[in-house]
């Protein structure tokens, strides 16, 4: 029996193996084109994909014009297109398997800095392999958890993504605020000293042309 527990729990932890995910995450700097490459194994698999312009490499960039996001398949065909947006979420059902490219095109005269991730789930069914006719459902309900799971961690990287990309806009809305607030107190000490001078200019001329 101990023996026949063992060989299950080999069997299952190779089985289990498929169900591994393809996933990507990359945080990249774009100065206007940048393309990427990820092969999906199978037809009929979806392909989950989010990017974030966290930010511009300048604080004093006001723009919101955002990036272009091109998808295409292995025939060069175009399966989904995501324009002038500074973040966006979307999933495609895969109708070619094979090398599915994604590009990236930066329209600011900024360079950007653009968090991107790109998950395929897949299901596998082992009908065929299974001897025990309960073995079946429970590697089905393994890759739906799988699946689940992911579909979390995809989502909790995109918030986190948003975040980082509001923080560093506060960050910079403070910073411009301060810069803004020294600029005009040191505007208004200048233009006090100028009154104060020229004040004093008067009176003196005052003074001379009564004393004449």
């Amino acid at each position: 029996m101990e023996g026949l527990s063992w060989t299950r729990a080999c069997v299952l932890v190779l089985c289990i193996m498929p169900f591994l995910h393809q996933a990507a995450a990359i945080r990249f700097v774009i100065d206007r084109e940048e393309c990427f490459s990820h092969n999906v194994e199978y037809e009929g698999d979806t392909v989950h994909v989010s990017f974030v312009v966290i930010k511009a490499d300048t604080p004093w960039h006001y723009s919101e014009d955002g990036v272009d996001l091109v998808v295409k398949d292995s025939n060069g065909a175009q399966v989904r297109d995501s324009r002038d947006k500074t973040s966006d979420k979307f999933e495609f059902i895969v109708q070619k398997r094979g090398v599915h490219r994604f590009c990236f095109t930066n329209k600011s005269p900024y360079h950007e800095t653009i968090d991107f991730d790109v998950h395929v789930g897949h299901y596998s069914y082992f009908d065929q392999h299974a001897k025990d006719e309960h073995f079946s459902p429970l590697f089905e309900q393994i890759a739906k958890l799988d699946e689940a799971l992911y579909n979390i961690q995809f989502e909790q990287h995109w918030l986190e993504a948003q975040t980082d990309r509001q923080a560093i806009l506060n960050e910079n809305m403070s910073r411009r605020a301060i810069h803004k607030a020294l600029f005009e107190s040191a505007a208004l000490i200048a233009a006090s000293v100028i009154q104060v001078y020229l004040l004093r200019r008067l009176f003196e001329r005052k003074l001379g042309t009564s004393r004449v």
